[in-house]
């Protein structure tokens, strides 16, 4: 078990280090830690009377978590509302409500909004697809074109916090055993917040300047689709999710939805369905690479390092010991904010929400094993990472990066210091709410 315990700590430091490829060191690296604790590759090489944990083959098996079906669901409604239009329709509606009441400003901040959007149901948040139409009139409007810049890359906030389809917020719902639903209502209380405060910082500065009256047309594509039919799939989508419904029914029935509303072809309905699950490969991997990781990691006894606890009679499990047990003596509050600031810190030296992993699965993990609230360690590991991979560089993939292009003149070191005091507005909300939750519910149910 030692020399297990040391692989996989050796690959968790390869990962963190930005090396080696990050999915296949956790598959592999866990692969060869449960071989050298003894694990065997499936029930045909198990010794008899083996009694040990799981075969490799079952431990693997147990990667394909619900959350995987949940999000064959979103992708399949998702993949069919492009297809036909829809979604084009709601994101072009948002920038319109943006530049009617907030001018330059809201033009920004509505691009942003609603790149997330679409980041946070694909997969793929890039924040030039709106920022190419909304950019250019923001700045025309009298908005510092490195300030346009800053605000629409803040879709990355929305797109990975606030969505479904991130490998980092799939393995840390799935790890945790919650529902979707908290951790996307929380990635979009704070996103907004960043977004607000932009946009109140840049109003102020515009008024200072004397450019906030400016007045400019915004010329944006028409839709085929009114605003009023295209949101009625997804409103039946909410109701049906809030209700409890499983995701994977509430996607398809709204997928077929979306089919008799369009073009009423199911087998043309079908195709472009299946179009959306083509963004579950990465995903998919990530997720059964992680879990299968966190198993191995649980199983080898590497968090028995961090938190140790025994069964006592009329208590239950106690905990007793590990690295973690005087900040448990403490409380869970205390956990919750050293999960939050191990997560932050991650973020902001990988610069990646998915090099984060390895960094929060074992304190995630811990925290799991010391009882406290599933939500809110799943809140306190998601947040941090999501939230401040952006602060030093505005993110280094598909963020402020591909931003600057298509906003001329702008400058990405200027646009990521613009961008910076709103992210710290978002962490303060997002440490308001982990305090909050572990308050209000400290303990698993």
């Amino acid at each position: 078990m030692l020399a297990a315990q040391i692989i996989i700590i050796v690959a968790l430091i390869a990962m963190i280090s930005g090396k080696v490829p990050l999915y296949l060191t956790a598959f592999v690296g866990a692969t060869v830690a449960a071989l050298a604790a003894g694990f065997p590759i499936n029930a045909a090489f198990a010794p008899a009377g083996y009694d040990g944990p799981h075969v490799i083959g079952l431990v693997i098996a147990s990667g394909l978590n619900p959350v995987i079906l949940d999000m064959l669901g979103v992708l399949l409604f998702i993949g069919i509302m492009e297809k036909v239009g829809f979604l084009n329709s709601i994101i072009l509606q948002i920038i319109r409500i943006g530049h009617k009441l907030g001018g330059g400003p809201g033009v920004a901040t509505a691009g942003g909004i609603g790149a997330g959007i679409i980041g946070g149901m694909t997969g793929f948040t890039q924040p030039a697809i709106t920022g190419v139409v909304t950019g250019p009139p923001a700045v025309q409007m009298g908005v510092d074109k490195n300030r346009v810049a800053g605000i629409l890359a803040h879709a990355g906030h929305l797109g990975n916090l606030g969505g479904f389809t991130h490998p980092t917020i799939l393995a840390v719902v799935a790890m945790t055993g919650i529902a979707w639903g908290p951790t996307n209502i929380v990635g979009i209380i704070v996103a907004l917040s960043i977004f607000a405060a932009s946009y109140i910082r840049v109003r102020r500065m515009m008024k200072n300047e004397g450019t906030l009256d400016q007045k400019v047309d915004l010329q944006l594509e028409t839709s085929d689709v009114p605003f009023g039919k295209a949101i009625i799939p997804f409103i039946i989508l909410i109701a049906a999710f809030v209700a409890g419904i499983p995701v994977l029914m509430v996607g398809i029935g709204s997928a077929l939805i979306v089919v008799l509303m369009s073009i009423r072809n199911f087998i043309q309905g079908e195709k472009g369905m299946m179009e959306g699950l083509g963004r579950i490969t990465v995903p998919l991997f990530a997720t059964v690479a992680f879990l299968f990781m966190a198993r191995v990691v649980n199983e080898i006894g590497l968090i028995n390092v961090l938190v140790r606890s025994e069964y006592v009679e009329g208590v239950g499990n106690v905990v007793v010991g590990g690295a973690l047990y005087g900040a448990m003596s403490a409380g869970p509050l205390a956990l919750i904010l050293i999960m939050f600031f191990v997560g932050s810190f991650a973020g902001l030296v990988t610069q990646s929400n998915g090099a984060s992993i390895p960094f929060i699965l074992p304190v995630l993990m811990a925290l799991l094993a010391a009882g406290v609230n599933p939500v809110a360690a799943a809140v306190a590991a998601a947040g941090g990472p999501a939230i401040m991979q952006y602060y030093l560089t505005g993110g280094p993939v598909a963020a402020l990066s591909t931003v600057i292009p298509v906003i001329p003149g702008s400058d990405l070191k200027l646009a990521n210091k613009f961008q910076r005091p709103s992210i710290l507005v978002g962490m303060a909300v997002l440490l308001i709410i982990n305090i909050f939750l572990a308050l209000v519910m400290p303990h698993a149910i």
